[in-house]
């Protein structure tokens, strides 16, 4: 038994292969016009007003700049008047066919305020109609009144619209004038096809590469935008897990005393009662579950390569060494205490030494060889702290220094921890002041007492 194999050839073009790259780039054209030009041509898109934010309208004055904002407006009517001025010149009647044939050159113009694209297609359509009203073949296919509307169209909807849209619009254009000059233009004289696609390229080719600036523009904006909005986010990540790390270890700290302390508490007293000891034991338990929580939860700011401090973490007592360290990186400061000087709570001592501390080198960093002055009060609802700056002398050798943008982040981060208050700007005489207030309860301070 012999098997017979049968053998089908498919037709190129019958969708069951591959297109070919032509083919596809072909398709993608036919659809890139159908959407430009034909898809809702006629579609009411109003021109938008000028923005006033510009160099030249931030200039004028605030009557002038609202009126500006109608510039466009302006500009389009006045080139349509003359276009209907070209139309009255054109054409060679009298009365009503003169007065029609500069309405003709003049409304496509017009529509470009809200249509756009119709505009297109209506000044197509003038230019026949154009050169029929006309008395003479001196110019063809655009008669001057029609070569202004068209010229002034291209240019008006290729702003309006995108640079794909302004070749298509030219390439149709220029598919008008080769049929009219194919077909009908061998009996006249005077073609001015040709001085028109060119005029229109050059002026298509300028708008094309404005907008493209234009969109260059607003993209490095947003991206400068974003990439801001970023770093402010990750550094104000990277002041939190500071403070994490920091308030990690105070609470560890004294979360490790309790747990000792409660440990060793029953064999301080003689024959301590059971329910006594049985609460000690209850302490010790909760302050150890606590601190292993809090090591879990907090631990994991910590970074790979970051080690726990040998010494503890500084205190407002440890205020005179950090002046005296300034001094000797030449910042001329004064310290003034003011209240009843007293122990707060570990957070509350380390937050305000990091506040001082970063305000002061801010003083280093922005405004070197001023003078000053760090004020520190214990009031009854908390502590108040202002470190003020004087301005930069004049001359000075040492320029400033722009640093990182993370100091009022870090200490705003710091108050807003503490639920207080904190205010940084200038000052009138031209220095810069900060002025933090920390709450402190009642409870607190007992507690501490």
């Amino acid at each position: 038994m012999t098997e017979t194999t049968q053998t089908r050839t498919v037709p190129p073009g019958d969708g069951s292969g591959p297109r070919s790259p032509e083919y596809r780039l072909a398709v993608g054209a036919l659809s890139g016009l159908r959407e430009d030009l034909f898809h809702e041509a006629f579609a009411y898109r109003p021109m938008p007003r000028m923005a006033t934010d510009g160099p030249l309208a931030r200039r004028l004055p605030g009557r002038l700049r609202a009126h500006a904002a109608r510039l466009p407006y302006a500009a389009v009517a006045a080139v349509a008047l003359l276009c209907f001025y070209g139309g009255l010149v054109d054409s060679g009647s009298d009365g009503a066919l003169t007065l029609l044939t500069g309405l003709v050159c003049a409304v496509p113009v017009l529509a470009t305020l809200v249509r756009p694209v119709g505009a297109f297609w209506m000044s197509m359509a003038a230019t026949p109609l154009v050169a029929l009203l006309g008395s003479d073949w001196g110019d063809w296919p655009w008669r001057p009144g029609a070569f202004l509307c068209h010229t002034a169209v291209l240019v008006i909807v290729a702003i309006r619209t995108r640079p794909r849209t302004a070749a298509w619009m030219w390439a149709l254009t220029a598919a008008y004038g080769f049929i009219n000059e194919s077909f009908w233009g061998g009996g006249h004289y005077g073609s001015n096809a040709t001085p028109l696609l060119v005029l229109t390229a050059f002026a298509l080719l300028v708008v094309a590469v404005w907008q493209i600036r234009r969109d260059a523009r607003q993209q490095v904006t947003a991206q400068e935008t974003v990439t801001a909005h970023e770093r402010s986010r990750r550094t104000l990540l990277e002041e939190r897990t500071t403070i994490a790390r920091e308030l990690h270890d105070v609470v560890a700290h004294h979360m490790s005393v309790v747990a000792i302390q409660a440990e060793a508490a029953p064999y301080r007293v003689e024959n301590p009662p059971e329910e006594l000891e049985r609460a000690f034991v209850t302490i010790r338990e909760n302050a150890v579950a606590a601190l292993t929580e809090l090591r879990r939860v907090l631990g994991v700011v910590r970074a790979e390569d970051y080690e726990a401090p040998d010494a503890p973490q500084p205190t407002l007592a440890d205020l005179d060494a950090l002046l005296a360290n300034v001094r000797d990186a030449g910042l001329t400061v004064d310290k003034a205490v003011t209240g009843a000087v007293r122990e707060l709570p570990p957070g509350v001592e380390l937050s305000a030494y990091r506040i001082v501390q970063e305000a002061l080198s801010n003083s280093l960093r922005h405004a070197p060889g001023a003078p000053a002055r760090v004020e520190v009060s214990y009031v009854l609802g908390g502590l108040g702290l202002r470190i003020v700056n004087g301005p930069m002398p004049e001359p000075s050798l040492v320029k400033p220094s722009p640093g990182a943008g993370h100091g009022i982040t870090g200490m705003r981060e710091r108050v807003s921890m503490l639920s207080g208050e904190m205010t940084a700007g200038p000052t009138d005489e031209g220095g810069y002041e900060v002025a933090v207030f920390l709450p402190v309860t009642a409870v607190a301070n007992e507690g501490e007492a």
